[in-house]
Protein backbone atom coordinates (compact mmCIF):
# COMPACT_ATOMS: atom_id res chain seq x y z
CA UNK A 1 0.00 0.00 0.00
CA UNK A 2 1.47 3.27 -1.16
CA UNK A 3 2.20 5.96 1.64
CA UNK A 4 -0.51 9.32 1.19
CA UNK A 5 0.85 11.94 -0.87
CA UNK A 6 0.96 14.55 1.95
CA UNK A 7 3.65 11.93 3.45
CA UNK A 8 5.69 12.65 0.23
CA UNK A 9 5.04 16.31 0.90
CA UNK A 10 5.94 16.34 4.53
CA UNK A 11 9.33 14.45 3.66
CA UNK A 12 10.04 17.09 0.84
CA UNK A 13 9.50 19.70 2.84
CA UNK A 14 11.74 18.63 5.69
CA UNK A 15 14.62 18.06 2.77
CA UNK A 16 14.06 21.46 1.88
CA UNK A 17 14.26 22.63 5.58
CA UNK A 18 17.32 20.69 6.29
CA UNK A 19 19.18 22.37 3.23
CA UNK A 20 18.47 25.72 3.70
CA UNK A 21 19.45 25.55 7.42
CA UNK A 22 22.64 24.20 6.30
CA UNK A 23 22.93 26.74 3.51
CA UNK A 24 22.19 29.66 6.20
CA UNK A 25 24.52 28.66 8.34
CA UNK A 26 27.13 28.00 5.71
CA UNK A 27 26.27 31.59 4.74
CA UNK A 28 27.23 32.81 8.37
CA UNK A 29 29.93 30.98 8.67
CA UNK A 30 31.80 32.65 5.54
CA UNK A 31 30.10 35.90 4.26
CA UNK A 32 32.52 37.49 7.27
CA UNK A 33 35.84 36.22 5.82
CA UNK A 34 34.58 36.80 2.35
CA UNK A 35 33.81 40.88 3.23
CA UNK A 36 37.06 40.62 4.67
CA UNK A 37 39.32 39.57 1.85
CA UNK A 38 37.23 41.98 -0.84
CA UNK A 39 38.53 44.54 1.86
CA UNK A 40 42.12 43.50 1.77
CA UNK A 41 41.82 43.15 -1.69
CA UNK A 42 40.53 46.66 -2.33
CA UNK A 43 43.02 47.29 0.34
CA UNK A 44 45.48 46.34 -2.29
CA UNK A 45 44.35 47.91 -4.93
CA UNK A 46 44.60 51.38 -3.64
CA UNK A 47 47.74 51.14 -1.92
CA UNK A 48 49.52 50.70 -5.23
CA UNK A 49 47.40 54.06 -7.08
CA UNK A 50 47.01 56.12 -4.06
CA UNK A 51 50.90 57.22 -2.55
CA UNK A 52 50.84 56.48 0.99
CA UNK A 53 52.38 60.09 1.70
CA UNK A 54 49.14 61.97 0.43
CA UNK A 55 46.60 60.52 3.17
CA UNK A 56 46.34 60.37 6.63
CA UNK A 57 43.19 58.18 6.65
CA UNK A 58 42.02 54.94 5.51
CA UNK A 59 41.09 55.43 1.59
CA UNK A 60 39.11 51.95 1.74
CA UNK A 61 36.99 52.92 4.17
CA UNK A 62 36.67 56.90 3.38
CA UNK A 63 34.31 56.62 0.40
CA UNK A 64 31.24 58.09 -1.70
CA UNK A 65 28.71 57.01 -3.78
CA UNK A 66 28.50 59.14 -7.29
CA UNK A 67 26.54 57.95 -9.67
CA UNK A 68 28.30 57.72 -13.90
CA UNK A 69 26.68 59.54 -16.64
CA UNK A 70 24.88 56.29 -17.46
CA UNK A 71 22.93 56.49 -14.07
CA UNK A 72 25.50 53.61 -12.68
CA UNK A 73 27.01 54.11 -9.32
CA UNK A 74 30.30 54.48 -8.38
CA UNK A 75 32.10 53.88 -5.08
CA UNK A 76 34.70 56.68 -4.42
CA UNK A 77 37.74 55.91 -2.37
CA UNK A 78 39.01 59.08 -1.10
CA UNK A 79 42.28 60.09 0.33
CA UNK A 80 42.53 62.94 2.99
CA UNK A 81 45.53 64.78 4.48
CA UNK A 82 45.01 67.37 7.22
CA UNK A 83 41.31 67.30 6.77
CA UNK A 84 41.61 68.27 2.75
CA UNK A 85 40.82 65.69 -0.15
CA UNK A 86 44.01 65.31 -1.50
CA UNK A 87 43.00 62.38 -4.11
CA UNK A 88 40.22 60.07 -5.17
CA UNK A 89 40.46 56.62 -6.61
CA UNK A 90 37.53 54.60 -8.41
CA UNK A 91 36.80 52.15 -10.52
CA UNK A 92 36.63 52.18 -14.38
CA UNK A 93 36.01 49.90 -17.18
CA UNK A 94 36.76 49.48 -20.78
CA UNK A 95 36.21 46.51 -23.28
CA UNK A 96 39.28 44.34 -24.55
CA UNK A 97 39.54 42.18 -26.96
CA UNK A 98 38.23 39.52 -24.85
CA UNK A 99 35.92 41.59 -22.87
CA UNK A 100 35.51 43.84 -20.25
CA UNK A 101 38.77 45.06 -18.14
CA UNK A 102 38.11 46.20 -14.74
CA UNK A 103 40.62 49.06 -13.55
CA UNK A 104 41.64 51.20 -10.60
CA UNK A 105 42.08 55.08 -11.47
CA UNK A 106 43.57 57.14 -8.78
CA UNK A 107 43.62 61.16 -9.46
CA UNK A 108 44.83 63.75 -6.94
CA UNK A 109 42.87 66.72 -6.43
CA UNK A 110 43.88 68.95 -9.53
CA UNK A 111 43.04 65.61 -12.09
CA UNK A 112 46.62 64.87 -12.33
CA UNK A 113 46.72 60.58 -12.46
CA UNK A 114 48.14 59.21 -9.29
CA UNK A 115 48.30 55.53 -10.77
CA UNK A 116 46.10 53.17 -12.81
CA UNK A 117 46.20 49.60 -12.58
CA UNK A 118 44.21 46.36 -13.80
CA UNK A 119 41.86 44.71 -11.50
CA UNK A 120 40.40 42.17 -13.90
CA UNK A 121 40.57 41.46 -17.53
CA UNK A 122 40.51 37.94 -19.82
CA UNK A 123 42.94 39.33 -22.30
CA UNK A 124 45.18 36.78 -24.16
CA UNK A 125 48.08 35.92 -22.21
CA UNK A 126 51.60 37.29 -24.07
CA UNK A 127 49.70 39.95 -25.77
CA UNK A 128 46.57 41.95 -24.34
CA UNK A 129 48.14 41.07 -20.28
CA UNK A 130 50.70 43.50 -20.47
CA UNK A 131 47.95 46.21 -18.84
CA UNK A 132 49.54 44.06 -16.06
CA UNK A 133 52.28 45.88 -14.00
CA UNK A 134 53.62 41.99 -13.40
CA UNK A 135 54.07 41.98 -17.50
CA UNK A 136 55.30 45.47 -18.51
CA UNK A 137 55.44 49.25 -16.89
CA UNK A 138 53.28 50.23 -19.61
CA UNK A 139 50.05 50.73 -17.79
CA UNK A 140 52.80 53.30 -15.17
CA UNK A 141 53.37 55.88 -18.25
CA UNK A 142 49.66 57.51 -17.43
CA UNK A 143 51.11 58.58 -14.05
CA UNK A 144 51.07 62.50 -13.95
CA UNK A 145 49.02 62.86 -17.06
CA UNK A 146 45.63 64.48 -16.88
CA UNK A 147 42.98 66.06 -19.56
CA UNK A 148 44.76 68.78 -21.59
CA UNK A 149 48.17 66.86 -21.06
CA UNK A 150 47.67 65.36 -24.18
CA UNK A 151 45.15 67.05 -25.47
CA UNK A 152 41.15 64.99 -25.27
CA UNK A 153 41.51 64.19 -28.99
CA UNK A 154 44.95 62.72 -28.31
CA UNK A 155 43.40 60.46 -25.59
CA UNK A 156 43.94 57.66 -28.22
CA UNK A 157 46.68 54.70 -28.96
CA UNK A 158 48.64 56.01 -31.98
CA UNK A 159 46.94 53.85 -34.56
CA UNK A 160 43.91 55.74 -34.12
CA UNK A 161 45.60 59.37 -34.05
CA UNK A 162 46.65 59.43 -30.28
CA UNK A 163 50.18 59.85 -28.53
CA UNK A 164 49.79 56.16 -26.78
CA UNK A 165 51.71 52.91 -27.82
CA UNK A 166 49.71 49.84 -28.52
CA UNK A 167 50.93 46.25 -28.56
CA UNK A 168 52.62 44.56 -31.03
CA UNK A 169 49.54 42.26 -32.15
CA UNK A 170 47.10 43.55 -29.94
CA UNK A 171 45.83 47.02 -30.76
CA UNK A 172 42.33 46.68 -28.68
CA UNK A 173 43.48 46.01 -25.23
CA UNK A 174 45.71 49.35 -25.34
CA UNK A 175 42.36 50.83 -26.56
CA UNK A 176 40.29 49.79 -24.32
CA UNK A 177 42.41 50.91 -21.52
CA UNK A 178 43.21 54.50 -23.07
CA UNK A 179 39.66 55.05 -23.79
CA UNK A 180 38.23 54.15 -20.16
CA UNK A 181 40.54 56.13 -18.36
CA UNK A 182 39.83 59.54 -20.59
CA UNK A 183 36.22 58.74 -19.54
CA UNK A 184 37.77 58.11 -16.04
CA UNK A 185 38.94 61.46 -15.88
CA UNK A 186 36.15 63.31 -17.51
CA UNK A 187 33.42 62.03 -14.72
CA UNK A 188 36.36 63.57 -12.71
CA UNK A 189 36.22 66.91 -14.18
CA UNK A 190 32.49 66.68 -14.11
CA UNK A 191 32.06 65.76 -10.48
CA UNK A 192 34.88 67.70 -9.23
CA UNK A 193 33.25 69.70 -6.60
CA UNK A 194 31.25 66.42 -5.46
CA UNK A 195 34.63 64.26 -4.84
CA UNK A 196 36.60 66.93 -3.46
CA UNK A 197 33.78 68.13 -1.10
CA UNK A 198 35.00 67.78 2.69
CA UNK A 199 32.25 65.86 4.96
Amino acid sequence: MSKPSYVHGLILGAFCLGFGVVLAGTDMVTSAPIAQRALEDKQNALSKVIPPGIHDNVPVTDTITLSNHDGKPITIYRATKGGKVTGVAYQIEGSGYAGEMRLMLAVDADGKILGVRALAHKETPGLGDKIDTAKTDWITRFDGLFLGNPPADKWKVKKDGGVFDQFSGATITPRGVVAAIRHGLEFFAENKTQLLEVR
